[in-house]
């Protein structure tokens, strides 16, 4: 028993020296949170070597609510469950005002997914179900996989909980189609997550805000491909005002200007 526990313990050891060594945690990066009055941490992960840059690391291990970033897995579990065939079917807008002209009108997931629709998600949530729902958080080992609250609101204001190390993770595995759903369905959840796109870089994203908790969170996730690398990025920030939100994808740019990934 003692020999078991001692053998583990080398072995956690070794797996901490190894990720260390891979991991270079940065103050470069403060002087862009410190202008926009922002507290937050990001982790930027190359791909080809492995190795992470971290800024902030005590927060980038501690987790928080996914908000609109979870919509990415939602996607996934939606075409896998057919509970939507495509990203072209359309689900027909019930005339409730949603406070914003762009969501008060049918939508596809291929709309829905760049607007963040809120109600769009809510019903793929509730034809997924709580019980298939729970079973793909759990396949998936989404960030704590608890859910909480209802089938409708869980990742805006339930119990799911994710660090920005869990969401790296969670995109590595999505752009090596390691997830357990069918390599075309990752596949188009990827395509839809482009965000931007240029001569020399390809940006696939998803924004979060958690504005129903009352420490609102602000995420920034996704990745960044050039002709010879891919980087992964996680962002959160607090969000203490409304123009704060401007501040995740402010962030995350200067940053990967800065290191040389975009121009």
């Amino acid at each position: 028993m003692i020999k078991t526990l001692l053998t583990a313990s080398f072995f956690l050891l070794g797996l901490l020296t190894t990720n260390a060594q891979y991991e270079n945690y940065t103050t470069e990066w403060s002087p862009i949170f410190e202008q926009k009055n922002t507290t937050g941490t990001i982790i930027l992960y190359d791909t080809s070597s492995g190795k992470s840059k971290i800024y902030n690391l005590e927060r980038c291990d501690s987790a928080y609510i996914p908000a609109s970033t979870f919509k990415i897995l939602n996607s996934l579990i939606s075409l896998e469950t057919k509970v939507i065939k495509s990203i072209n079917d359309t689900i027909k807008w019930n005339g409730t005002d949603y406070g914003w002209d762009k969501w008060n009108t049918d939508q596809t997931m291929k709309t829905a997914m760049p607007l963040s629709c809120i109600w769009f998600y809510q019903e793929l949530a509730r034809r997924i179900g709580i019980k298939d729902m729970q079973k793909w958080i759990d396949s998936v080992g989404y960030g704590n996989t608890k859910m909480g609250g209802l089938i409708d609101n869980f990742w805006l204001e339930g119990d799911i909980r994710i660090s920005a190390r869990e969401q790296v993770h969670f995109i590595e595995r999505l752009i090596k189609n390691d997830l357990p759903f069918s390599i075309k369905n990752q596949e188009t959840v990827k395509k839809i997550m482009i965000t931007d796109s240029t001569k020399n870089y390809v940006l696939h994203s998803k924004t979060g805000w958690a504005m129903r908790i009352k420490k609102q969170i602000g995420w920034f996730v996704g990745y960044v491909e050039t002709k010879n690398n891919t980087w992964i990025f996680a962002l959160n920030i607090d969000i203490k005002k409304k123009e704060d939100s401007k501040r995740r994808k402010q962030i995350t740019y200067e940053i990967l200007k800065r290191e040389g990934i975009i121009n």
